[in-house]
């Protein structure tokens, strides 16, 4: 692994992790409101909106956190850095652009043309 202070990485990882739990806990506390006791459709049809913008956005949350939690597990396996496809060390530059890449950027680029 050719990472240049990998524990500044890792400590944005740790960072982002809490963060992300931090959103996704703010949500479960939150709850939904039950639609269709408003005073108006168009009130209904806002509070729709949100709960569907709030279920997307804690998905999102959800799916960084697993991506962000298994670059912490790499780190620990002594594996972070290093491109799950070929075997390759990710370019420096990419893990600072994202700390969580599985992939080398011509791995990705093959996998997403």
């Amino acid at each position: 692994m050719v990472v240049r202070r990998p524990e500044v990485l890792r400590s944005f990882l740790e960072d982002e992790r809490a963060r992300l739990e931090a959103v996704i806990a703010q949500g479960d506390a939150e709850g939904t409101k039950n639609l269709g006791y408003g005073n108006h459709m168009a009130d209904d049809a806002s509070e729709a909106f949100e709960q569907a913008k709030d279920m997307a956005l804690r998905q999102n949350a959800e799916q960084l956190l697993a991506k962000v939690s298994d670059a912490l597990e790499r780190f620990d396996a002594g594996t972070y850095g290093v491109c799950e496809r070929c075997g390759t060390d990710i370019d420096p530059a990419r893990l600072k652009a994202l700390p969580y890449a599985t992939l080398c950027l011509r791995c990705q680029q093959r996998l997403n043309p």
